[in-house]
């Protein structure tokens, strides 16, 4: 209910509760809040159970949709292409047992090429001149 409140607006909160009621009505003023509060939940949860009592089967079919809409506030694309495509496998190109040389066996680096070894950057392609046919590529 009260996700997006931190701790800083609570303590600005206190500390005007405190200007505004004073320190010797703030403690009366906290416990009928807590008190309130209080009520407010037993209320909303014997609705939620009368509602579920009148409902019944039925009640579980209505909270499904809505606890899938609850589950998107999570929602992170980068997770959800890569579950999809990798089928939850969180590292599906192999890359995270890599070493950088630091074996005595060549490990193959993120660029396709043994680690250790360099390579040049191809030239730039001149005005009208187009780029090399790979033959493995058909």
């Amino acid at each position: 209910m009260f996700e997006s409140v931190g701790w800083g607006e609570i303590l600005v909160l206190i500390i005007a509760g405190l200007f505004i009621l004073g320190p010797e009505r703030l403690p009366e003023a906290a416990s009928w809040l807590a008190k309130s509060v209080r009520k407010v939940r037993e209320f909303a949860t014997g609705a939620k159970e009368q509602l579920r009592e009148e409902m019944g089967p039925e009640f579980d079919q209505l909270r499904k949709p809505l606890e899938d809409l609850r589950g998107l506030r999570n929602f992170d694309p980068k997770r959800v292409v890569t579950q999809h495509l990798f089928d939850g496998d969180s590292d599906p190109l192999g890359l995270k047992g890599i070493t950088n040389g630091s074996s005595s066996t060549p490990a193959n680096g993120s660029n396709g090429y043994l680690a250790g070894q360099t390579q040049t950057p191809p030239e730039p392609l001149k005005p009208g001149e187009r780029p090399p046919i790979d033959p493995d590529a058909t």
